[in-house]
């Protein structure tokens, strides 16, 4: 499948590349600071990069070109986060990306999110209270801007978009793949979650759509 990926040039970004890759996808990589990446990926055939940001109309909608599929591991970064802008960035962004997406017919979008994007299938449960909570007053300006993606991408119309949010809780850099998908408080999503795991469960559910129009909270077992 031919693919863009956005937030490429994050941890998380990185390894959804690889992984894609490893599956023998077709990428174009869109990223304002495309230094980042590894030789290994911009020297691969199979991987396009187009320079850009992320209010660059004209040049994301060069990316979006002949593309089937949109994968998406923008978030506000972590090191940021009291730091991060308001205004909510982007959520404005992911509305123009959505609007592109119209206009190039690519109906498909797998986007990270996080538990700040509440779901009604979500129970009450202390650990992400207190975790959510956290974020809402440490970083402010991150946590609404988190909400307002969701809130954005839930607004589009069926017929337009396909999407699956990925929430994600505390992430770390292991190895392993796999996941538990599930809502918060289900006694059976935790935590911790890997970035390697992360971009597994985005291209299975690529693959096997089974999350379509969902935000399932994905942890490690």
């Amino acid at each position: 499948m031919h693919m863009l990926i956005l937030g490429g040039t994050g941890p998380c970004g990185i390894q959804l590349i690889e992984q894609a890759l490893q599956l023998n996808h077709t990428i174009v990589v869109y990223a304002r600071s495309p230094q980042k990446l590894p030789e290994s990926i911009t020297a691969s055939p199979s991987v396009t990069v187009i320079v850009g940001g992320l209010s660059d109309a004209d040049t994301l909608a060069a990316a979006m070109e002949g593309v089937h599929a949109v994968l998406s591991a923008l978030g506000p970064a972590v090191k940021n986060g009291p730091f991060h802008p308001s205004g909510t960035p982007l959520a404005h962004a992911y509305a123009l990306i959505l609007d592109i997406m119209k206009q190039r017919n690519v109906k498909r979008l797998i986007a990270l999110g996080t538990t700040s994007m509440k779901d009604p299938h979500d129970k009450f449960s202390p650990v992400f209270k207190v975790l959510v909570s956290g974020v809402a007053v440490f970083a402010h300006n991150a946590y609404k801007d988190v909400v307002a993606i969701g809130e954005t991408i839930r607004a589009a119309p069926p017929g337009e978009l396909v999407w699956t949010i990925a929430r994600v809780p505390l992430l770390t850099e292991k190895p392993e793949r796999d996941v538990v998908a599930g809502y918060v408080g289900d006694g059976k999503t935790g935590t911790i979650l890997s970035r390697a795991a992360f971009a597994a469960f985005v291209l299975k559910e690529l693959g096997e759509n089974q999350w379509c129009g969902k935000a399932p909270l994905i942890a490690s077992p």
